[in-house]
């Protein structure tokens, strides 16, 4: 049944389309995104390049959003994002090309990953520069319950994210010994016409007119001027500081199981699957958790538990004769991973929301992005350098010593940061006991009366 509104009509028809784009770009990410790191490798790229690869594209893709806001004050949102979408799917050609210059030209591996890093790099560049343009855009469609309606939307997309990923990883195992990299093209080929796709899909999505007003432009030096005054400004600083410890190990996690654990596609695969998995599952939970309790409880939560992530890896040092063991507990500790980041996340998407003026959203975005996304470089760069290095500490190698360095980190982040953040919700109060029970609640609920009837 329609509403008596037709802009509520087309804002709701808005963001089903929304969930059917961000699916498009989920299996894009699955055959795509999700196995840079292993075609990386194969191709000989060091640590230090998967270091650049997961820190350098963020960065520069993240202050391109710089020249986007300048865009919006003339373009449409909609021509901005489009144009973005179909350059980063163009974008796919050349990087099956770096491959074709390796395995069939058999091409220098230094060189190989040099032109991985820049092919990579501007199809980051692409996709992250419409970032300002699409989250103004999604805030001026948005319900009143933004957690409820992205929880839904990010369960969806996982989904999706996480079925391509399975079936990109039996692609990848089925022609490992014989034809590597047609498996790699495949994958890459698919990710390249599903992105073509979620270009068709924002053509019909409408988009609410949006005129430029210079009394609210303020610069991104404005922005770090007053940032640790205001609580979205102390909010950028804790997500900046948490992404810089994160980012010391998080590239690397690939890298020890296929280099360290000699993990098969497969297996590796399987493993990572399931922190999207249980992401899934909670997301929902999380979702209606934020509507009802606000965004900042959910950060404290997920900020004290996401530390133990790193910290339950270093134990896998004692499993490693025991292969079904090992691989049993790590799925355990991405279950874990998966719930855990599902909350933060969602939180920390949502929180501008709640905090910042549609006339202002875009310039706090894109700063926001810009600063979160320099941790992540500082973070990845001193984890490639550390893991590079021929050392053993504690007994550890170089990469289980910087996770052990990431779990560390990250815990002196929340410890310190998370306190100065304050909820701008009237929300109801209660402590970490209730928000169990409440999470267990939302999350396992309909199991269980399932079972009691």
């Amino acid at each position: 049944m329609n509403s008596a509104d037709p802009l509520e009509d087309k804002k709701a028809k808005a963001r089903k389309i929304s969930i059917k784009e961000g699916s498009a770009y989920s299996v894009m990410e699955g055959f795509g995104l999700r196995n840079i790191t292993p075609y990386a490798l194969a191709m000989g790229a060091k640590n230090t390049h998967i270091g650049f690869l997961s820190s350098i594209p963020q960065l520069l893709g993240h202050l391109s959003q710089l020249f986007t806001l300048k865009l919006m004050q003339e373009n449409s949102r909609k021509k901005i994002v489009i144009f973005a979408v179909l350059l980063q799917a163009l974008l796919w050609l050349p990087l099956i090309g770096v491959g074709a210059y390796y395995f069939l030209f058999h091409g220098s591996s230094q060189v190989a990953a040099l032109l991985l890093i820049f092919v990579y790099t501007s199809l980051i560049v692409a996709g992250l520069s419409l970032g300002p343009a699409w989250n103004s855009w999604m805030k001026d469609i948005m319900s009143n319950t933004p957690g409820s309606y992205f929880g839904m939307r990010n369960r969806i997309t996982g989904f999706v994210a996480l079925v391509s990923m399975l079936i990109a990883g039996v692609i990848l195992d089925s022609l490992k010994k014989t034809h590597l990299f047609l498996g790699f093209a495949i994958i890459f080929g698919i990710a390249f016409l599903f992105r073509l796709i979620s270009a068709s899909l924002f053509l019909k999505k409408h988009e609410p007119e949006l005129k430029y007003e210079p009394a609210f432009y303020f610069s991104l030096l404005d922005f770090l001027k007053r940032m640790r005054s205001n609580n979205f400004g102390k909010f950028t600083i804790y997500v900046s500081f948490l992404m810089f410890a994160t980012a010391i190990a998080s590239p690397f996690f690939a890298v020890y199981m296929l280099k360290e654990l000699h993990f098969n596609y497969v297996t590796y695969t399987a493993i990572s699957i399931f922190s999207s998995l249980f992401s899934l599952l909670f997301m929902p939970a999380w979702g209606k958790f934020a509507d009802r309790y606000g965004n900042i409880r959910i950060m404290k939560i997920c900020g004290y538990l996401v530390p133990f992530v790193p910290l339950l890896w270093l134990l896998s040092v004692f499993l490693v004769h025991s292969p079904l063991l090992l691989v049993l507990y790590l799925i355990l500790i991405e279950a874990f991973s998966g719930a855990c980041w599902a909350g933060f996340n969602l939180a920390v998407a949502n929180f501008p929301y709640d905090t910042v003026t549609r006339q202002r959203m875009s310039y706090c975005i894109a700063y926001f992005n810009i600063l979160q996304s320099c941790g992540n470089l500082f973070g990845a760069l001193l984890g490639g350098f550390i893991s590079s290095l021929s050392f053993f500490a504690f007994g550890l190698s170089p990469l289980l010593f910087i996770i052990l360095l990431s779990g560390i980190a990250r815990l002196l982040v929340s410890l310190f940061f998370l306190r100065t953040i304050k909820e701008v919700r009237n929300v109801p109060a209660f402590g970490f006991k209730d928000a169990f029970r409440e999470m267990q609640h939302l999350t396992f609920g309909k199991f269980i009366g399932w079972f009691k009837h």
